[in-house]
C-alpha cells in the first residue's frame, strides 16, 4: 500500500473549504462571498479532472523518466481492449517489427478472451489496468465505487497474467479528487500520455499518424486503441493501418517502443 500526499491544490482547497464554513460560522452574513469561494473551488477541480495530463489532482505519467528518453525509448500504450479481431493483428504487427508495447486492458473484456490476454503476456508485452467495465461515468464515482472498479479490474487481470498491474489510465482520461489515495491504496500509478489521436473517433490514418508523430522524441507516451478503435475508410479499425507506419517512424527516428 502505498503512501498518499494530497496534491498542493487538494490542500488548499481544504483551506478555502475550512475557511469558508469558519467564515460563515463567525459571520453569518459572509455566505454569499464563502458559497462563490466554494463554487469556484469545485469549478477549479472539476476543470482539472476533465484534463488528462493536468497534475492538479495528483501526480500522472505523461513522459517517461529523463533516463530512459535520454536512451531514446517511447511507449505505445493500446487502450480498450483486448478485442477478438484487432488485437492479435496488432500483435502481429509489433512482432514484425520487434517492438514492445503496454495494453490498458479492461477487466471485463480480458476475462471474457482470457487466450488473448496470455498472447499478449507471451509475445513480451504488459498489461495494465483501464477499469473493469470502462464506465463513461467513472469520473462521476464516489471513492468506494471507484475502488471497487480498480480492484475488480487489478484482481481479473492478476488472475490472468499471474502479474498484477502496476499502471492505471482511467476511462477517457477522466478522474475526480477521489481516484489519487484509490490508487495510492492499491499501489497504481496514474498513467496519461504525451500525445494521442482520438482514434476511437478519427478514421483517417494519415491524420491520427500526424498527430502521434508531431514532435516525436525519446520519452514519449503515445497512446492508441485496439478497442473501440474508429474505423479507415478501408473499414479496418484505423490502428491497423497507422501502426506499421507508426512503428517505422519511430525506428526512423532511432527510437525503441518498450513497455511501461
Amino acid at each position: 500500500m502505498g503512501h498518499w500526499r494530497p496534491s498542493p491544490t487538494l490542500q488548499v482547497s481544504a483551506l478555502v473549504h475550512a475557511g469558508a464554513l469558519a467564515g460563515m460560522l463567525l459571520d453569518p452574513g459572509t455566505w454569499p462571498v464563502a458559497t462563490g469561494m466554494l463554487v469556484a473551488n469545485h469549478a477549479l477541480l472539476t476543470t482539472a479532472g476533465l484534463l488528462p495530463r493536468s497534475k492538479l489532482l495528483g501526480p500522472t505519467l505523461t513522459h517517461l523518466p529523463a533516463d530512459a528518453a535520454a536512451r531514446g525509448e517511447v511507449v505505445i500504450s493500446i487502450d480498450d481492449g483486448p478485442d477478438p479481431k484487432v488485437t492479435p493483428q496488432v500483435l502481429d504487427q509489433l512482432d514484425a517489427a520487434g517492438a514492445r508495447a503496454s495494453f490498458f486492458c479492461i477487466g471485463q473484456r480480458a476475462t471474457a478472451h482470457p487466450g488473448l490476454v496470455r498472447d499478449i503476456i507471451a509475445r513480451g508485452h504488459t498489461i495494465e489496468n483501464h477499469s473493469e467495465h470502462h464506465w463513461k461515468r467513472f469520473s462521476t464515482l464516489g471513492p468506494g465505487a471507484m475502488a471497487r472498479e480498480i480492484s475488480a479490474a487489478q484482481a481479473s487481470l492478476a488472475a490472468l497474467t499471474g502479474r498484477r498491474p502496476r499502471y492505471f489510465r482511467a476511462p477517457a482520461g477522466l478522474r475526480n479528487p477521489f481516484l489519487d489515495p484509490v490508487l495510492a491504496r492499491l499501489d497504481l500509478q496514474l498513467a496519461s500520455w504525451t500525445r494521442r489521436a482520438y482514434d476511437t473517433r478519427n478514421g483517417d490514418p494519415a491524420s491520427v499518424l500526424a498527430r502521434l508523430t508531431r514532435g516525436l522524441a525519446g520519452g514519449d507516451i503515445l497512446l492508441l486503441h485496439d478497442g473501440n478503435a474508429a474505423r479507415a475508410p478501408t473499414g479496418q479499425a484505423v490502428i491497423l493501418e497507422v501502426l506499421p507506419a507508426l512503428l517505422a517512424r519511430i525506428r526512423a527516428a532511432g527510437l525503441t517502443p518498450v513497455c511501461l
